[in-house]
This record gives C-alpha cells, sequence and structure tokens, in this order.
C-alpha cells in the first residue's frame, strides 16, 4: 500500500511538472531615429554655445526593447550633450501612449557628445520646463524609434561581457605641486585643476579611472547579431570640425561594431549603442595623442578610439555565454535631493562681475549670462550668471534613479556626469556581479563629485558645473545600491 500511494504521488509530481508552461523566451528588437538638429542650432558643450554650419556625421537616438513574457524594457542612448527632465518626462509619455510600456521601464541617456544640439532648455536649474521645438522634435524621435525596436522584437538570445581598454583614459583631475595651484574664477587657490596632459607642475591624479567597456548583446537563437548595448567611461573626445555637428567616438563606435558584426543587407539591421558610464572626472589621455602629430579638427582620434573599443568588444564577443531567458525587472524613483547652497560672499562676487564685465552688442551669449562679453570675461561672466539662477532655486532637485535587471545583469543609473570612483564602487557594492552604470540618465543635473573630491576644488566642483549638495553621491548611490538589492531578492 506504502509503494503503491509513493506511485501516486510520483505519478502526480510528474504530470504536474510536465504541465508547467516553460518560461517564454526573451525577445529583443532593435532601431535607430535621426535626432540631427538643423544647421544653424546653437552647439553646446563650451562656456559660450555657437552656431554650427556643418553637419559632419548624424546624430542618433539609438533604442534597444527587450520582453521577456511579462515584462518590456526600453533602453535608449541619444547623441546629446545631456538632455532636461522634461524632454524625458514628454517621450516616455508618448512611449507609454503609443507601445503601452510604462514610463519607469525605459532608460534614456545622452552620450556627452560636445557637437550637438541642446536638449537642455532654458533652465538648468529647475524640476520641469516648456519644451522647445527641438526637444519636441527629439521626444517624439525616442518614442518612434522605441516603437520600431518593439514592433522589430523577435526571439533572442542574451549574453553579459566587459574587456578592459585603458589606453585612451586619463582622470582628468590632478594634484597641483605647493605653489603651483592656479586661481580659481572666485579667487580661491585650487588644490586641483583640470589637465589631460599633466605636465611637471602636477603631481598625481585625484582619482582613479574604469577601464571597463561593459556590454550586453542580443542575437538571434544561435545567428544573427540584434544589439550591442555598451558603456564607457570617457568623457568624449571632441577633435571635430569648426562648428560641426557631430556624434564624436559614440556614434563612430556604433558604425565600427555594426561594420564587424553584420552585413549591409541584414534585414532588420543591426544596431549597436554606446553609452556614457561614469566618466565625470574621466577624458582622453591627451599626453598619448599629442605624440601622434594628428591634424585638429580632422576626426583621427575619434576614430582610433571608435575603431580600438569595437575591435575590442567585436573580441570579446566571441568569448561570451549565451542564454535564450533573461527575467526583466525595474526599480525607478525620484529622490528630493538640494541644489548646492550658494553663499551670500558668492553673490556680491556674482555681482561684481557683472558690473565690470564689457558688454558688447553682439556674439554668442556665455551660458547662464545677459549678455555677450570679451573672451576674458567669459568664464566669469557665466559662473555669475549660473550661481545667481542657483541661487533663486527654492524647491529641492527631483533626481531621476533607475536600476534595470535583465537576467542577472544589472544597470545603475544617474542623471549627472559622475565621478569614475562612483560607478566603480556601484559595481562592487551591487549584489549582481555582473554590473554598471550610466549616467545623464533622464536629466543632466551637472557633475557628481565625492564629498572627498569636493575638497580638493577643480572645474567639476564649482557651483554652476556642480548643482547638487556635497553629499548627493552619498545619497544617490546608497539609494542605486538598496534598489539594487530590490531586484536581486524580487521584492516590491
Amino acid at each position: 500500500m506504502k509503494q503503491l500511494f509513493v506511485l501516486i504521488l510520483s505519478f502526480i509530481a510528474g504530470a504536474t511538472l510536465a504541465a508547467a508552461p516553460a518560461a517564454p523566451r526573451l525577445q529583443a528588437g532593435a532601431a535607430t531615429s535621426n535626432i540631427t538638429p538643423p544647421i544653424g542650432s546653437l552647439r553646446v558643450g563650451g562656456f559660450a554655445p555657437y552656431p554650427t554650419e556643418h553637419v559632419h556625421d548624424e546624430l542618433h537616438a539609438r533604442c534597444l526593447v527587450l520582453d521577456d513574457g511579462k515584462t518590456k524594457l526600453a533602453l535608449v542612448v541619444c547623441d546629446l550633450l545631456g538632455l532636461h527632465r522634461s524632454v524625458s518626462l514628454e517621450a516616455r509619455r508618448l512611449i507609454q501612449e503609443a507601445t503601452g510600456i510604462p514610463p519607469e521601464n525605459v532608460m534614456i541617456s545622452a552620450t556627452h557628445t560636445h557637437s550637438a544640439g541642446s536638449a537642455l532648455g532654458s533652465s538648468r536649474y529647475v524640476n520641469e520646463q516648456k519644451l522647445d521645438d527641438y526637444q519636441l522634435f527629439l521626444a517624439r524621435r525616442i518614442s518612434d524609434g522605441v516603437r520600431r525596436a518593439l514592433n522589430g522584437r523577435r526571439p533572442a538570445e542574451v549574453a553579459f561581457g566587459s574587456v578592459d581598454v585603458p589606453d585612451h583614459l586619463l582622470n582628468r583631475r590632478w594634484f597641483v605641486r605647493d605653489g603651483k595651484g592656479p586661481v580659481n574664477p572666485f579667487g580661491k587657490v585650487e588644490r586641483v585643476w583640470k589637465t589631460g596632459a599633466p605636465g611637471p607642475e602636477f603631481t598625481e591624479p585625484a582619482g582613479p579611472v574604469d577601464p571597463a567597456v561593459s556590454f550586453i548583446a542580443l542575437r538571434e537563437p544561435g545567428g544573427r547579431p540584434i544589439s550591442v548595448y555598451a558603456a564607457y567611461s570617457l568623457h568624449y573626445v571632441g577633435d571635430t570640425g569648426p562648428a560641426h555637428i557631430s556624434a564624436d567616438y559614440f556614434g563612430m563606435f556604433c558604425e565600427a561594431l555594426k561594420r564587424l558584426q553584420s552585413k549591409p543587407e541584414d534585414d532588420p539591421p543591426f544596431v549597436a549603442l554606446m553609452a556614457n558610464a561614469t566618466s565625470g572626472d574621466v577624458g582622453l589621455n591627451q599626453a598619448r595623442y599629442n605624440q601622434m602629430n594628428l591634424k585638429k579638427g580632422s576626426y583621427q582620434r575619434s576614430r582610433i578610439v571608435a575603431n580600438d573599443l569595437a575591435e575590442k568588444v567585436h573580441g570579446a564577443l566571441a568569448r561570451v555565454t549565451w542564454k535564450d531567458h533573461a527575467e526583466l525587472d525595474v526599480r525607478f524613483r525620484e529622490p528630493d535631493i538640494a541644489w548646492r547652497k550658494i553663499e551670500p560672499e558668492l553673490l556680491v562676487w556674482a555681482k561684481d562681475v557683472e558690473a565690470k564685465a564689457p558688454r558688447l552688442s553682439g556674439g554668442n551669449l556665455p551660458i547662464g549670462a545677459n549678455w555677450a562679453t570679451t573672451p576674458d570675461w567669459v568664464t566669469r561672466l557665466s559662473y555669475a550668471g549660473r550661481v545667481q539662477a542657483l541661487a533663486k532655486v527654492t524647491e529641492p532637485a527631483k533626481v531621476p534613479l533607475q536600476v534595470l535587471r535583465i537576467g542577472d545583469i544589472c544597470i545603475g543609473t544617474s542623471p549627472c556626469e559622475t565621478y569614475a570612483e562612483i560607478g566603480l564602487e556601484f559595481k562592487q557594492r551591487s549584489p549582481f556581479a555582473q554590473s554598471f552604470m550610466v549616467e545623464l540618465n533622464h536629466g543632466m543635473i551637472g557633475y557628481l563629485p565625492t564629498p572627498r573630491q569636493f575638497e580638493f576644488g577643480e572645474y567639476s566642483t564649482w557651483p554652476g558645473t556642480n548643482n547638487l549638495e556635497p553629499q548627493a553621491s552619498v545619497k544617490m548611490l546608497d539609494a542605486l545600491v538598496r534598489m539594487a538589492n530590490e531586484l536581486k531578492r524580487g521584492a516590491r
């Protein structure tokens, strides 16, 4: 009788297992949308934006959609310096309207090319703003790209990879020898200064670099590649022509990897995405490139970087492990974080600068300034306007934070130009071994140094380029790690 009972239980268990539905296969689709602004649009990336005169290479919103049968995620990378939070809000509203994908499941980041039109609008120090014509166009094109990627989804396998490419990187914040510290626009001597080619007046870098190119790859089962989403911690290259529009090395990497991974006749076409990881204090190793004697404005440096990264990723793809299932999940929160406090003496300084700065009747307007001025006053007048605008802000900043899970892969995000050590710490603290960060996601709220780095000074810690309170990085990183742990536990 006992043996019969065991047999019956075994039969029931076997029948239950046989009836259990198989986990749905992962699906993926990718597409691009052209987001190039008209010639004549202001090119941003410097203290005084100026009109563009030529398009060297088109700008794109590159889109990837993943679907595990229960959850859909959309990852978008735009060839922009940055985008205002309001652009992301509008794009995600349009995406939900067209596809049903919830706004919190959509990730929209900027590459930080310094040769694009502006998607930042009239003020960088407000949570919401009325969108201008280009911002409205951008939101619509992002939505269209996601919709097309969703339309093109098909069964897929996913893999994670990482390859170190340190040769192009230099932490651009260096300690200055005693007595050699330069004076910043506010009249204070700096302990750290920005450089891409440190000379004898510098001693050592103030922080690390993250040499990893982290990437997520999608392919048709055992077959054609669909997409690669990569992230690298290099600020930008910037060897563009005068007044040119260009996607910089980010776009060139995407085209180079496409040539290596696919054929021109492939339909749907392969789509590569290159996001900016955490490069707030990391730039191109100019000292290395200065030895090459390359022509200025020739795009040669951008191509060298792009081709090297593409070849390294292409090689690494041969060693990855593919999976046909990946659970998708996401966490999205917008904590309120205080803006940078502006001291009264800084406002006195700003008024003094405005009283002394020459007024020109025409010319390029420095960011934050009310009038054009001579070149020797551009930086000071720009910061005079920025600190006064910051001082007027009363409500806290809404800081979009997002963490995505793709199987065993975790992506943390920041809406700031984030220091490399923050990205490295996220990798170390994340419960997922395969983790990395992407910056300038859903916004551009200035630089994000650690509290320790604030004490050293330098451009990226100045009020007006750093816009959040000194403890912001600690609060944001702690929140990201908590969200990653929730994803690991599967807790809502």
